[in-house]
């Protein structure tokens, strides 16, 4: 342990919980304390709701599962009598009847005190307002003599008003020497840049150091990508920690006339393809081993989607542990059966074909009484995808392996991704990634691979399925651009209409085509349905189809595509204003 005064040695826990796991939490919180004694350090950090698994949802609201936290908390402190490193450790805590988002400190054999998260989120994919109680600005805690502000993650990210309290100024104000920031930041593409830019500005109005402690791991459509980081008091990077894999590192602190500081380690982060694709391995992965899946299959078309999401399959599970079914029937081309086979071939993947003539035919058979006088249309056609789907989950139910769907963001988008066919069933690893990015990902995906991925690698999705052109996976005779615009043109006008919630007008004016703007908008309001039913998958935009974007399926309001009017105040004046503020208040 660091004796001098000058001196202080902190250990980052980037781990990866699970949700519910209490123990299994506990156990790692407690090996990384071993690990941080062994460093001589005098302070181990968890991320936030560590002990709980982060994020708990509704289950923090089960008195049980608060007990069982708060039982392992109170192991971990009555374990600190040997003297070693404090422990910061974040937990569902029940106080006077509320319940907050807290972190403890653990040290000497106590719970030697307790620093409540005061700005609770409540947009995106956050819930907490509804969970947790609003905690009180509170003072540093004291470790060997150095005082440590702890806010926690949403205690930094926004500028202070009515709603948001300054916890940094308060910190600062009260002698905190150091920052340490517990979090459970999810993935998204470029929030690196954007965790950064929110260290940098509390480290500027404080002039204080900032530790940014963040989880790794996959939580259902979640995926937190770790990359902690320290920043000195001067801005400059102390410290970067790798992205998506865990991490247990001490830091060594040095106190100085300026304040305190330290020089460690920095590894280069992933973003923008790259990230988004090591999201998605690192997402399917926890999602199959969190929930004991022995393995997973997938249907194998000779098309790009579940070429891509076999690979990432392969990355997350390795080749044992996947399973390539070919379901053709009269309209599948060989030049798909033979794509399909060197896909398997390339990695390593069991692999079969099982025609479904058969089932169709017994299908249109069965109905055809029923059918009669009515001509053909899509519904036969989807009878190959509900077979298809039939078939994977048999396979599912006998073997116990996890059936991974493959429907991309642009085709789940306007309802070309089928309910039986490329959206049930267990995860969809590309569930957040539009067309073309499904493109660029294979392409880079042939030439790297992330750190840890088990995988081949070299060229392992074949050449002619990136570059021959889309066929949709449902309608196998013919083509997704018959009906929809080219998938960069789609792409775009999604990415408007999706993420930036743009009215039609906006998007028109930009330059793209009013009627296709509009037939877009139109299938991705009726497609809500389908993907109200479809498999969850990895979250990596900043509005995905799950947690922060739900809209209702019965709504009748369509964008006219009109340009938008102006409000006139002149209707509400000022003082009616007033009225309708303490009416409401």
């Amino acid at each position: 342990m660091t004796q001098r005064a000058d001196q202080f040695a902190i250990t980052l826990a980037q781990l990866n919980p699970t949700v519910g796991d209490v123990e299994g939490n506990a156990a790692k919180a407690r090996a990384a304390r071993a690990q941080a004694r062994a460093d001589g350090s005098d302070l181990v950090v968890l991320p936030e709701l560590f002990i709980a698994g982060y994020p708990p949802e509704d289950l923090v609201l089960k008195p049980a599962f608060q007990s069982a936290c708060r039982g392992a908390i109170e192991t971990l402190a009555r374990e600190t009598r040997d003297g070693g490193p404090a422990m910061l450790i974040g937990t569902p805590w029940v106080e006077d009847g509320n319940l907050y988002n807290a972190c403890a400190l653990v040290d000497g054999g106590r719970i030697a005190a307790m620093r409540y998260k005061a700005n609770l989120p409540n947009y995106g994919v956050f819930d907490e307002k509804r969970l947790f109680a609003r905690g009180p600005a509170a003072g540093p805690v004291t470790v060997r003599g150095v005082r440590v502000g702890v806010p926690i993650c949403e205690d930094i990210w926004l500028e202070e008003s009515a709603d948001y309290e300054n916890i940094v100024e308060c910190l600062a104000e009260t002698g905190a020497e150091i920052l340490v920031v517990p979090n459970g930041s999810p993935y998204a593409r470029d929030k690196n840049d954007r965790r950064l830019s929110i260290a940098v500005a509390r480290v500027t109005e404080s002039g204080l150091p900032l530790a940014y402690l963040n989880q790794v791991g996959g939580q259902d459509e979640l995926v937190f990508d770790g990359g902690s980081f320290v920043l000195n008091g001067d801005l400059s990077m102390a410290a970067q920690l790798p992205v998506f894999s865990e991490s247990v590192t001490t830091l060594r602190w040095d106190k100085t006339e300026a304040g305190w500081r330290c020089d460690g380690p920095t590894v280069s982060v992933l973003d923008g393809d790259e990230g988004d694709y090591a999201a998605c391995v690192l997402g399917l992965r926890d999602y199959v081993n969190k929930n004991g899946f022995p393995g997973v299959l997938l249907g194998i078309s000779g098309g790009i989607d579940s070429a891509l999401c076999a690979a990432i399959a392969v990355d997350a599970l390795g080749a044992d542990r996947v399973r390539g079914v070919m379901l053709p029937f009269r309209f599948t081309a060989q030049v798909s059966l033979d794509d399909a086979a060197r896909l398997a071939k390339s990695l390593g993947i069991r692999y079969e074909i099982l025609p479904i003539a058969p089932a169709v035919n017994g299908f249109e058979d069965i109905l055809s009484a029923t059918f009669a006088g009515l001509p053909p249309d899509i519904t036969e056609e989807n009878l190959q995808a509900r077979t298809r789907g039939t078939l994977l989950m048999a396979i599912s139910n006998k073997t116990g392996a996890m059936v991974v769907t493959t429907g991309n963001k642009s085709e789940m988008s306007v309802g070309y991704a089928t309910l039986y066919g490329d959206m049930n069933g267990g995860f969809n690893p590309i569930k957040d990634i539009y067309k073309t990015e499904v493109f660029r990902l294979s392409s880079l995906r042939n030439s790297w691979k992330p750190q840890g991925a088990l995988g081949p690698s070299g060229e392992v999705i074949p050449p002619a399925i990136i570059t021959r052109a889309p066929t949709a996976e449902l309608r196998e005779n013919q083509t997704d651009q018959d009906s929809l615009p080219p998938y960069d043109v789609l792409d775009a006008i999604l990415e408007r209409l999706v993420e930036r919630e743009e009215p039609l007008a906006s998007i028109v004016a930009e330059g793209f085509e009013r009627d296709v703007v509009a037939r877009i908008d139109r299938l991705l309001n009726i497609a809500e349905y389908k993907r109200r039913q479809a498999a969850p998958g990895v979250k990596v935009t900043s509005r995905n189809f799950g947690r922060d974007r739900r809209y209702p399926i019965t709504n009748r309001f369509r964008d006219s595509g009109k340009a938008l009017p102006k409000a006139d105040d002149a209707l509400l004046p000022r003082g009616a204003r007033g009225s309708a503020e303490a009416f409401d208040g």
